[in-house]
């Protein structure tokens, strides 16, 4: 691997520690990480903060066309990020292509929201001043991404955060750094100075963010993970009344009436389950499925998972490859253990393959009881639990209870009454006969405990900046 040391000001560091990347197909060592310390970290602020002084007085304009360079320049290279991709997180060829993609558009969306920061000026009713209002970047910002999408969460916090004018410390996962830290050549080519943008893999997160989020220039911090890592995070934020941006933990449903067009229901469950191996936030986790459509859908469900082809993401006949780590294989295994105990049926899968890699195979699970561990907690694996409904408002309920706010998921061939079901959802996005909400255009985010804030959008800009409002009289 090319690039594997800590990336300050512009150029690469050896670091004091190392760390191992695995490929998960193969176990075996894919390269040595440089480990970030808290010098390092007090480095990169020193340069970001240099930087940002620079950048943030540049146009919109050339920052936007910065920007652009960096999305022409990344889609020009999709199949090496796709393989970066496959080779430490371990999803399949053709998942991460669609990964590295969707990770170069939010450089050409946000190169177009960049010269969009609209202000107003109005006039005052009552005191006849003037009411000015502009947006200014925030300050520096720490961006710290999941393993799940390894260029797709770094380019979601990078992009938004340079359109607004602001320097940025990334902490890529442990398990997958190598992607974000082959951007940075690519981002230098396409215009970003030095120390603007700062890569520091780390095995000493904790201390690592915590000892930055305390220092007073940085003034924004954009996580994606765990709620449980969402929590400590904002409690280390309220330190300094940082700006926080939290997508964190999801447990989607499924609603599916019993109106639903088969096909496109059976499709589209598939996508929001399977899409980078049910490993995200967004997976489909919970199915209710009108009792009346059930043993049809179950049927056609595990038709299709069951002839997905499952091993190394290299492979681009490969569908499914395999988990990101040992733990989590195991704690996919110990959900459907626990389902099946409880009285749920296997229709396919749910047995966990020998040999080398993290593996684990499709698998639909039907009768899972509301007891189900896997009901209450994030599956994060190719797992679907199927559960069935006779009343709609029961279904509805059913689907709102839970602590997670971020995705739900409807099919219907009524649209009014698809659309009413989906007002009654408290969730921060849904899907309307569709598998798949992502969109850099789109706000994305969650309700309750699935975070603070949006990402994407003109809104995900906007979590960068700081509003200014002048009060003036001409």
């Amino acid at each position: 691997m090319e690039f594997t040391d800590l990336y300050i000001n512009g150029g690469w560091h050896k670091g004091t520690d190392r760390f191992d990347v695995i490929n998960p197909a193969t176990e075996e060592v894919l390269a040595s990480v440089a480990s970030a310390g808290i010098a390092d970290a007090d480095a990169a602020l020193d340069a970001a903060q240099t930087a940002m002084a620079d950048w943030a007085a540049r146009t919109p304009r050339e920052r936007s066309e910065v920007l652009r360079k960096a999305w022409e320049l990344m889609t020009a290279r999709l199949d090496h990020f796709a393989r970066l991709i496959t080779l430490e997180n371990g999803k399949a060829r053709a998942d991460a292509m669609g990964e590295a993609g969707y990770a170069a558009e939010f450089f050409r969306w946000f190169a177009e929201e960049a010269v969009r920061a609209d202000g107003m000026i109005t006039h005052a009713p009552a005191s006849g001043a003037r009411i000015m209002v502009q947006h200014k970047p925030a300050g520096l910002a720490v961006l710290v991404t999941p393993w799940n999408y390894p260029a797709a969460m770094g380019t979601r916090k990078i992009a938004p955060a340079l359109a607004a004018g602001c320097g940025v410390i990334i902490k890529p996962a442990s398990e997958t750094p190598l992607t974000m830290l082959a951007l940075m050549p690519l981002l230098e080519e396409a215009g970003v100075p030095a120390g603007l943008v700062n890569v520091l893999p780390s095995r000493q997160t904790g201390a690592l963010v915590d000892h930055m989020l305390h220092d007073p220039r940085v003034r924004v911090v954009s996580f994606t993970g765990s709620t449980g890592v969402g929590r400590k995070l904002l409690k280390s934020a309220a330190d300094q009344v940082l700006k926080p941006a939290m997508e964190l933990g999801g447990n989607a449903p499924v609603v599916v009436l019993d109106d639903a067009d088969m096909d496109t229901a059976i499709e589209g469950t598939m996508l929001a389950k399977m899409r980078n191996l049910g490993e995200a936030c967004t997976a489909a986790n919970r199915i209710y499925v009108h009792e009346d459509i059930a043993p049809e859908f179950t049927r056609r469900l595990a038709d299709r998972m069951s002839a997905l082809k499952v091993g190394d993401g290299t492979d681009a006949s490969v569908d499914v490859g395999p988990l990101v780590n040992a733990d989590t294989r195991d704690k996919v295994a110990a959900f459907v253990a626990d389902a099946v105990a409880k009285g749920a049926k296997v229709e396919c899968g749910g047995t966990t393959p020998g040999g080398v890699g993290y593996y684990y195979p499709p698998t639909v699970l039907s009768n899972v009881p509301a007891d189900a561990d896997c009901v209450h907690d994030e599956i994060f694996g190719p797992v679907a639990a199927i559960q069935t409904f006779r009343d709609l408002d029961d279904a509805i309920a059913r689907a709102n209870d839970t602590e997670y706010g971020l995705v739900a998921y409807v099919f219907s061939g009524d649209f009014k009454r698809a659309l009413q079901v989906c007002e009654r959802l408290d969730y921060g996005m849904v899907g309307l006969n569709r598998g798949l909400v992502s969109d850099p255009a789109a706000p994305f985010g969650g309700t309750k405990q699935s975070g603070l804030g949006r990402e994407g959008g003109h809104e995900g800009m906007l979590e960068f900046m700081e509003t200014q409002y002048i009060s003036a009289s001409w």
